[in-house]
């Protein structure tokens, strides 16, 4: 299992107020309406070319509330031997500079940069194949084997199915059936490795 570069809990999030006029514009895609009538921006595309650029994989892009009301554009990244504060602060940097050059908008919003963290959600099929190995627990809408809720190995990530080893059996899981996914970590063990 990686392990970030300031330990087993999750990074602190960098955050740069900027301006956004955002509303949620749906999709699975993350994609936001501005204020301007008709004008739908894909943050994603945005933000993708330069966390890539800058030798990172990006993990998720979502656009929410933040504290105090405003919202947040929030940005998580991910790379080989883990992530620090100052790494993040100079993505957060160059992302901020990029969205401010395509106009991202006329309102107040927060930009978050962050790593996904040890545990973390299972979204997406990229997320799935790079957990194969992990320890996950995943939530159907129906039970399966009469459980709802199955911990265990990820061993196989298939675009249909994913199949887990639980207790030594193996437990195929069609991804239709999940509600939620997500990696678990196991808390003595990483604690015992920690130098904090």
């Amino acid at each position: 299992m990686r392990r970030n570069a300031l330990g087993p809990e999750r990074l602190a999030l960098y955050c740069l107020r900027k301006r956004s006029y955002g509303v949620f514009g749906g999709g699975r895609r993350p994609t936001f309406r501005l204020g301007r009538v008709g004008v739908v921006v894909d943050a994603e595309a945005l933000v993708r070319p330069v966390v890539e650029g800058a030798g990172f994989e990006l993990f998720d892009v979502s656009f929410g509330a933040a504290t105090g009301g405003r919202r947040a554009l929030r940005v998580t990244v991910d790379r080989e031997g883990g992530l620090d504060l100052d790494t993040i602060a100079q993505l957060s940097e160059k992302i901020a500079r990029r969205l401010d050059l395509e106009g991202f908008g006329e309102d107040r919003y927060e930009l978050e940069v962050s790593s996904p963290g040890i545990e973390h959600p299972l979204r997406k099929p990229a997320h799935y194949a790079r957990a194969i190995g992990s320890r996950v627990r995943v939530k159907t809408d129906e039970p399966i084997d009469d459980a709802r809720v199955h911990e265990g190995v990820l061993l196989v990530a298939d675009p249909g199915s994913i199949e887990l080893d639980v207790d030594g059996a193996q437990r195929a899981i069609p991804v239709a059936a999940i509600r939620s996914a997500r990696t678990v970590a196991d808390w003595s063990a990483e604690l015992k490795g920690s130098t904090v």
